[in-house]
């Protein structure tokens, strides 16, 4: 195998087993378009940015750079998974916040919203802190999974069919979240 041929092979970025879904320039485009509206939305107020790791890294990281606005930002880490494959929906804490937001305005960023389980009782538990506002921004919506209907989006970056996507933050098995495009493992047995 010659030296450009295992090189090639080993790229993740130009990986033959995944699909591109969302490229690199879509991906800019729309989250510059979610920062302007979120900037007119939130002008006056005292906003804090929640990630909620470790998925909304790479989102929050250039969605508030698109936020033209005096802002702060705080994470959590939560886990609702207790056999590591299904949601309970009983949230566990694994990092609270650094900072109180008692009397602070906060949008929750996350990378993908699907059953809704975990956000609907992180939110609940962020709702009971004092926050004067709690809003949720989410890369991707993923609705065909959702067993709260009635958690509200209020910025969604993209809404993608019930398929299982990684990149851009999204992971499979820890894998792909250093991906620039977000697409689909075409056979997931080489994942």
């Amino acid at each position: 195998m010659s030296t450009e041929s295992s090189a090639n092979s080993l790229s993740e970025f130009g990986n033959p087993n995944l699909e591109i879904f969302y490229s690199e320039d879509a991906i800019r485009e729309r989250i510059r378009e979610m920062g302007r509206q979120i900037s007119a939305d939130y002008r006056g107020m005292d906003l804090v940015l929640v990630g909620v790791l470790k998925g909304s890294c790479i989102f929050l990281a250039d969605l508030m750079r698109e936020i033209d606005l005096p802002l702060t930002i705080d994470f959590m880490s939560v886990s609702s998974y207790k056999d590591g494959t299904t949601s309970s929906g009983d949230v566990e804490i694994l990092k609270d916040l650094s900072n109180p937001i008692r009397d602070k305005d906060v949008l929750v960023v996350e990378d993908i919203v699907d059953t809704g389980l975990t956000l609907t009782r992180l939110l609940e538990l962020l709702g009971s802190r004092g926050a004067r506002s709690i809003k949720l921004a989410s890369f991707l919506d993923k609705p065909e999974p959702r067993i709260n209907k009635d958690l509200e989006i209020h910025y969604v970056g993209f809404t993608v069919p019930n398929k299982f996507v990684v990149g851009y933050g999204l992971d499979a098995a820890g894998r792909y979240r250093n991906l620039p495009f977000v697409g689909v493992v075409k056979d997931p047995s080489k994942a």
